[in-house]
């Protein structure tokens, strides 16, 4: 089993988690987060702004779900044709343990 993190743009996250859902991928756990990438931060005018608000979706998936997960996410979250700056990361980590509290039993 792995975890993805995806942190994407506000503004795609609603046709991102959609396509999800579409292809069989309904359980996602989003939340709002700021940061930054290489480009540390970004210049509006005089204004500089470091911290940048972004989304970050949690997907517990099965090892074999990983590249049509990845091609999804990656073909919702880009801006345009080529992609731009701030578009965002997809991580992908193993889960070792998974636990449902209301049983208390082991899901993997």
């Amino acid at each position: 089993m792995l975890l993805v993190k995806a942190i994407i743009r506000p503004e795609k996250t609603a046709v991102v988690l959609s396509e999800l859902c579409d292809a069989g991928f309904p359980a996602v756990t989003k939340f709002d987060v700021v940061g930054r990438g290489k480009q540390r931060g970004v210049k509006v005018g005089e204004i500089f702004y470091d911290e940048i608000p972004k989304q970050m979706l949690l997907i517990a998936i099965k090892d074999e779900d990983k590249e049509d997960i990845i091609k999804i996410i990656t073909k919702n979250a880009k801006t345009g044709e080529k992609g731009a700056f701030g578009d965002g990361k997809i991580f992908v980590t193993p889960v070792e343990e998974v636990y449902t509290i209301s049983s208390g039993t082991s899901t993997l």
